[in-house]
């Protein structure tokens, strides 16, 4: 009986190398011709379904807005891309959007909800309950709410500071029509009956100290002339110890001065 003579070390690493190069060049043969096929018009994108806040917005709109921007088969496409795509749409404030098998994508939109519009009147532009401004058509949107402005990258304190304000003029009556803020950060109201009031400049705290101060005294100041709240023209707060105020009908120019 013979015995068999063992295979040298090195023979066995050659053999397994062979058989690991062998196994690694058909796995990525495969790999490629896998990528080949799933690049192929084998697997088309057959629909697009739309779902969720789509009040501005129709289904086929989107989809006509949506689909030249679209590249790629089911497996392929881009979802990030293809998610952009959907929130450059007006009214679109975000969208979710995945593959539906066999061969759809679904997307899911959130619409934009107006809060107050922004910027002056020629402008285009409103503001949501996040503090970010966006565009959209104007006239689908209520007249009823407020105008906020300032410096954009400053919104949602301006935003912010609407919703401080807002109730304390409640209470007597007086809605907030317009809150701006300047470049130098001085805030300025317009309220519903016409009046201008100068809030000025400085922390929160300190803009609604004042207002709150002018709303508890107002009222007795201008009954001292026999007017009502109806008939503040506009008052200036930016004084430290009190705030000056033009009621309509009252002046206190003398008749003399008036002529010169």
């Amino acid at each position: 009986m013979t015995d068999s003579i063992p295979v040298p070390f090195d023979v066995k690493l050659m053999n397994a190398t062979a058989a690991l190069v062998f196994a690694s060049f058909v796995l990525v043969l495969l790999a490629a011709g896998a990528w080949w096929v799933l690049r192929q018009p084998f697997f088309p994108i057959a629909g697009i379904k739309v779902d969720g806040d789509i009040t501005h917005n129709n289904a086929v709109t989107l989809r006509a807005n949506v689909t030249p921007q679209l590249s790629g088969n089911f497996f392929t496409i881009d979802l990030t891309r293809a998610r952009t795509a959907f929130e450059s749409v007006p009214w679109v404030r975000k969208a979710v959007v995945r593959r539906e098998f066999p061969n759809k994508l679904r997307a899911t939109l959130t619409e934009q909800v107006p809060v107050a519009h922004w910027g002056d009147d020629a402008d285009s532009k409103l503001i949501n309950g996040f503090g970010e401004v966006f565009e959209a058509n104007v006239a689908e949107v209520d007249d009823d709410l407020p105008r906020l402005d300032g410096p954009i990258e400053q919104a949602g304190q301006v935003l912010g500071m609407y919703r401080v304000l807002q109730p304390l003029f409640q209470p007597y009556d007086l809605t907030i029509d317009d809150l701006s803020l300047s470049s130098r950060g001085s805030w300025r109201v317009v309220l519903e009956t016409g009046a201008v009031i100068e809030l000025g400049r400085g922390s929160g705290d300190e803009v609604v100290a004042r207002t709150q101060r002018f709303l508890r005294t107002v009222t007795p100041v201008a009954s001292r002339y026999g007017r009502t709240l109806a008939a503040v023209e506009g008052a200036d707060l930016r004084h430290n110890d009190g705030y000056a105020l033009r009621l309509h009908g009252v002046t206190t120019v003398a008749p003399d001065a008036k002529k010169k």
